[in-house]
Protein backbone atom coordinates (compact mmCIF):
# COMPACT_ATOMS: atom_id res chain seq x y z
CA UNK A 1 0.00 0.00 0.00
CA UNK A 2 1.27 3.46 -0.93
CA UNK A 3 1.63 5.51 2.26
CA UNK A 4 1.77 8.94 0.65
CA UNK A 5 1.34 10.41 -2.81
CA UNK A 6 2.76 13.66 -4.14
CA UNK A 7 1.52 15.73 -7.07
CA UNK A 8 4.12 18.40 -7.72
CA UNK A 9 3.27 21.91 -8.85
CA UNK A 10 5.42 24.94 -9.58
CA UNK A 11 3.57 27.48 -7.41
CA UNK A 12 4.22 28.57 -3.81
CA UNK A 13 1.37 26.63 -2.16
CA UNK A 14 1.67 23.09 -0.80
CA UNK A 15 -1.65 21.46 0.11
CA UNK A 16 -1.15 19.03 2.99
CA UNK A 17 -3.83 16.36 3.41
CA UNK A 18 -2.99 14.13 6.39
CA UNK A 19 -6.47 12.84 7.25
CA UNK A 20 -8.22 11.94 3.99
CA UNK A 21 -6.88 8.38 3.81
CA UNK A 22 -9.01 5.38 4.73
CA UNK A 23 -6.47 2.54 4.47
CA UNK A 24 -6.09 0.41 7.59
CA UNK A 25 -3.92 -2.75 7.40
CA UNK A 26 -5.84 -5.98 7.92
CA UNK A 27 -4.05 -6.86 11.14
CA UNK A 28 -5.10 -3.51 12.60
CA UNK A 29 -8.68 -3.66 11.28
CA UNK A 30 -9.10 -6.97 13.12
CA UNK A 31 -8.38 -5.24 16.43
CA UNK A 32 -10.78 -2.32 15.98
CA UNK A 33 -14.27 -2.53 17.46
CA UNK A 34 -17.40 -1.51 15.56
CA UNK A 35 -16.91 2.18 16.40
CA UNK A 36 -13.34 2.02 15.17
CA UNK A 37 -14.19 0.21 11.95
CA UNK A 38 -16.69 2.95 11.08
CA UNK A 39 -13.73 5.30 10.48
CA UNK A 40 -16.07 8.19 11.29
CA UNK A 41 -13.28 10.69 11.94
CA UNK A 42 -12.04 10.76 8.35
CA UNK A 43 -11.65 14.07 6.49
CA UNK A 44 -14.09 12.70 3.93
CA UNK A 45 -13.43 13.54 0.25
CA UNK A 46 -10.87 16.21 1.15
CA UNK A 47 -8.73 15.44 -1.89
CA UNK A 48 -11.73 15.71 -4.21
CA UNK A 49 -12.81 18.97 -2.60
CA UNK A 50 -9.45 20.63 -3.32
CA UNK A 51 -8.75 18.90 -6.62
CA UNK A 52 -7.59 21.32 -9.36
CA UNK A 53 -8.55 24.41 -7.34
CA UNK A 54 -5.10 25.80 -7.92
CA UNK A 55 -3.42 24.30 -10.96
CA UNK A 56 0.14 25.00 -9.83
CA UNK A 57 -0.23 23.81 -6.22
CA UNK A 58 1.67 20.83 -4.86
CA UNK A 59 -0.47 18.21 -3.11
CA UNK A 60 0.89 15.84 -0.46
CA UNK A 61 -1.71 13.26 0.54
CA UNK A 62 -1.56 10.52 3.18
CA UNK A 63 -3.51 7.38 2.36
CA UNK A 64 -3.34 5.98 5.90
CA UNK A 65 -6.27 6.43 8.26
CA UNK A 66 -5.72 8.47 11.40
CA UNK A 67 -6.70 5.47 13.59
CA UNK A 68 -3.51 3.74 12.41
CA UNK A 69 -1.53 6.84 13.38
CA UNK A 70 -2.44 10.50 13.24
CA UNK A 71 -0.12 12.35 10.87
CA UNK A 72 -1.16 15.69 12.37
CA UNK A 73 -0.06 14.88 15.92
CA UNK A 74 3.28 15.50 17.59
CA UNK A 75 5.37 12.34 17.05
CA UNK A 76 6.46 12.63 20.69
CA UNK A 77 2.84 12.40 21.79
CA UNK A 78 2.62 15.91 23.26
CA UNK A 79 -0.96 17.24 23.39
CA UNK A 80 -1.85 20.07 21.02
CA UNK A 81 -4.53 21.38 23.35
CA UNK A 82 -3.55 20.75 26.99
CA UNK A 83 -6.55 20.53 29.28
CA UNK A 84 -9.02 19.99 26.43
CA UNK A 85 -10.48 16.78 25.06
CA UNK A 86 -8.57 15.66 21.99
CA UNK A 87 -7.25 12.47 20.41
CA UNK A 88 -3.71 11.14 20.63
CA UNK A 89 -0.94 10.13 18.22
CA UNK A 90 -2.63 6.75 17.91
CA UNK A 91 -6.19 7.44 19.01
CA UNK A 92 -7.77 5.36 21.77
CA UNK A 93 -11.19 6.91 21.20
CA UNK A 94 -13.11 8.51 18.37
CA UNK A 95 -14.18 12.17 18.40
CA UNK A 96 -17.24 11.24 20.46
CA UNK A 97 -15.09 9.78 23.21
CA UNK A 98 -15.99 6.17 22.39
CA UNK A 99 -13.28 3.50 22.55
CA UNK A 100 -12.22 2.31 19.10
CA UNK A 101 -10.20 -0.79 20.07
CA UNK A 102 -11.51 -4.13 21.26
CA UNK A 103 -10.60 -4.87 24.87
CA UNK A 104 -6.89 -5.44 25.32
CA UNK A 105 -6.04 -4.59 21.69
CA UNK A 106 -4.89 -0.97 22.00
CA UNK A 107 -1.35 -0.65 20.59
CA UNK A 108 1.70 -0.80 22.86
CA UNK A 109 4.40 1.88 22.97
CA UNK A 110 6.62 -0.30 20.75
CA UNK A 111 3.87 -0.71 18.19
CA UNK A 112 3.15 3.02 18.18
CA UNK A 113 6.82 3.66 17.45
CA UNK A 114 6.71 1.13 14.61
CA UNK A 115 3.67 2.87 13.13
CA UNK A 116 5.37 6.23 13.49
CA UNK A 117 8.35 5.04 11.48
CA UNK A 118 6.19 3.21 8.92
CA UNK A 119 3.43 5.76 8.31
CA UNK A 120 3.92 9.09 10.10
CA UNK A 121 7.57 9.64 9.19
CA UNK A 122 7.21 8.97 5.43
CA UNK A 123 4.33 11.43 5.14
CA UNK A 124 6.31 14.16 6.84
CA UNK A 125 9.47 13.34 4.92
CA UNK A 126 7.52 13.89 1.70
CA UNK A 127 5.85 17.03 3.02
CA UNK A 128 9.12 18.52 4.26
CA UNK A 129 10.81 17.76 0.94
CA UNK A 130 8.09 19.53 -1.03
CA UNK A 131 7.98 22.54 1.25
CA UNK A 132 11.76 22.89 0.99
CA UNK A 133 11.72 22.40 -2.79
CA UNK A 134 9.13 25.14 -3.22
CA UNK A 135 10.96 27.47 -0.80
CA UNK A 136 14.28 26.94 -2.58
CA UNK A 137 12.74 27.57 -5.99
CA UNK A 138 10.57 30.60 -5.24
CA UNK A 139 11.97 32.05 -2.04
CA UNK A 140 8.67 31.38 -0.27
CA UNK A 141 6.41 28.42 0.49
CA UNK A 142 2.96 28.29 2.05
CA UNK A 143 1.79 25.03 3.58
CA UNK A 144 -2.01 25.10 3.52
CA UNK A 145 -3.15 22.20 5.68
CA UNK A 146 -6.52 20.89 4.50
CA UNK A 147 -8.91 19.46 7.09
CA UNK A 148 -12.59 18.86 7.72
CA UNK A 149 -14.66 17.71 10.67
CA UNK A 150 -18.27 17.27 11.73
CA UNK A 151 -19.79 20.56 12.82
CA UNK A 152 -21.26 19.17 16.05
CA UNK A 153 -19.04 17.08 18.35
CA UNK A 154 -19.84 17.79 22.03
CA UNK A 155 -16.82 15.78 23.22
CA UNK A 156 -14.47 18.24 21.47
CA UNK A 157 -16.32 21.56 21.48
CA UNK A 158 -19.59 23.20 22.51
CA UNK A 159 -22.30 24.18 20.07
CA UNK A 160 -21.92 24.29 16.31
CA UNK A 161 -18.51 24.78 14.74
CA UNK A 162 -18.11 27.69 12.28
CA UNK A 163 -17.91 26.67 8.62
CA UNK A 164 -14.33 27.86 8.11
CA UNK A 165 -11.86 27.56 10.98
CA UNK A 166 -8.53 29.22 10.21
CA UNK A 167 -5.54 28.33 12.37
CA UNK A 168 -2.17 30.10 12.56
CA UNK A 169 -1.34 29.38 16.22
CA UNK A 170 -2.38 32.96 16.95
CA UNK A 171 -0.22 34.49 14.22
CA UNK A 172 2.95 32.51 14.89
CA UNK A 173 2.99 30.21 11.86
CA UNK A 174 2.65 32.67 8.99
CA UNK A 175 3.20 36.29 8.04
CA UNK A 176 0.44 38.66 9.20
CA UNK A 177 -0.30 39.50 5.56
CA UNK A 178 -1.12 35.85 4.81
CA UNK A 179 -3.23 35.44 7.94
CA UNK A 180 -5.08 38.67 7.18
CA UNK A 181 -5.86 37.93 3.53
CA UNK A 182 -7.06 34.42 4.37
CA UNK A 183 -9.38 35.69 7.08
CA UNK A 184 -10.56 38.60 4.92
CA UNK A 185 -11.61 36.39 2.01
CA UNK A 186 -13.19 33.77 4.27
CA UNK A 187 -15.12 36.43 6.19
CA UNK A 188 -16.41 37.93 2.94
CA UNK A 189 -17.88 34.57 1.93
CA UNK A 190 -21.36 33.33 2.88
CA UNK A 191 -19.73 30.91 5.33
CA UNK A 192 -19.28 31.55 9.04
CA UNK A 193 -15.61 32.02 9.88
CA UNK A 194 -13.35 32.12 12.90
CA UNK A 195 -9.62 32.82 13.23
CA UNK A 196 -7.70 30.84 15.86
CA UNK A 197 -10.80 29.55 17.59
CA UNK A 198 -11.13 25.95 18.75
CA UNK A 199 -8.68 24.89 16.02
CA UNK A 200 -5.52 27.01 16.09
CA UNK A 201 -3.57 24.71 13.82
CA UNK A 202 -2.35 21.19 14.45
CA UNK A 203 1.17 19.87 14.82
CA UNK A 204 1.82 20.18 11.09
CA UNK A 205 1.01 23.88 11.01
CA UNK A 206 2.98 24.60 14.17
CA UNK A 207 5.95 22.47 13.13
CA UNK A 208 6.43 23.81 9.60
CA UNK A 209 5.48 27.45 10.00
CA UNK A 210 8.72 29.49 10.04
CA UNK A 211 7.80 32.87 8.57
CA UNK A 212 11.26 34.33 9.20
CA UNK A 213 12.67 31.63 6.90
CA UNK A 214 10.07 32.16 4.18
CA UNK A 215 7.97 29.14 5.13
CA UNK A 216 4.41 29.95 6.15
CA UNK A 217 1.78 27.50 7.40
CA UNK A 218 -1.95 27.85 7.87
CA UNK A 219 -4.67 25.33 8.66
CA UNK A 220 -8.19 25.36 7.24
CA UNK A 221 -10.61 23.20 9.20
CA UNK A 222 -13.92 23.02 7.34
CA UNK A 223 -17.23 21.95 8.80
CA UNK A 224 -18.29 18.92 6.78
CA UNK A 225 -21.83 20.29 6.59
CA UNK A 226 -20.48 22.69 3.95
CA UNK A 227 -19.88 19.96 1.36
CA UNK A 228 -21.38 16.64 2.47
CA UNK A 229 -24.99 15.62 2.00
CA UNK A 230 -25.05 14.76 5.71
CA UNK A 231 -22.47 14.45 8.47
CA UNK A 232 -23.16 10.74 8.83
CA UNK A 233 -22.53 7.51 6.97
CA UNK A 234 -22.24 7.01 4.06
CA UNK A 235 -20.58 10.46 4.12
CA UNK A 236 -21.73 11.35 0.63
CA UNK A 237 -20.12 14.20 -1.29
CA UNK A 238 -22.69 16.83 -2.31
CA UNK A 239 -21.57 18.28 -5.67
CA UNK A 240 -23.78 21.38 -5.44
CA UNK A 241 -22.66 22.26 -1.92
CA UNK A 242 -19.06 21.46 -2.78
CA UNK A 243 -19.02 23.58 -5.92
CA UNK A 244 -20.21 26.60 -3.95
CA UNK A 245 -17.54 26.04 -1.33
CA UNK A 246 -14.83 25.39 -3.91
CA UNK A 247 -15.44 28.79 -5.48
CA UNK A 248 -14.48 30.45 -2.20
CA UNK A 249 -11.60 28.10 -1.46
CA UNK A 250 -10.20 28.92 -4.90
CA UNK A 251 -10.41 32.64 -4.17
CA UNK A 252 -8.70 32.14 -0.81
CA UNK A 253 -5.87 30.11 -2.31
CA UNK A 254 -5.40 32.59 -5.16
CA UNK A 255 -5.19 35.45 -2.66
CA UNK A 256 -2.69 33.57 -0.49
CA UNK A 257 -0.56 32.79 -3.52
CA UNK A 258 -0.49 36.40 -4.69
CA UNK A 259 0.30 37.64 -1.20
CA UNK A 260 3.08 35.10 -0.68
CA UNK A 261 4.79 36.05 -3.93
CA UNK A 262 4.54 39.73 -3.04
CA UNK A 263 6.47 39.00 0.15
CA UNK A 264 9.49 38.01 -1.94
CA UNK A 265 9.50 41.12 -4.14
Amino acid sequence: MQVVSVNRGDGPIVLGQPHGGTFVPDDIVDRLNDAGRALADTDWHINRLYECLLGNATVVQSHIHRYVIDANRDPEGVSLYPGQNTTTLVPLTDFDGQAIWTDGQAPSADEIEHRRLTYHAPYHAALAEEVQRVRDRLGVAVLFDCHSIRSQIPFLFEGILPDMNIGTDVGITCAPEIESITNEFAASSPYSTVLNGRFRGGWTTRHYGRPADGVHAIQMELAQSTYLTAEAAPWSYDPAKADSLRRWLRDILDAIQDTALELTS
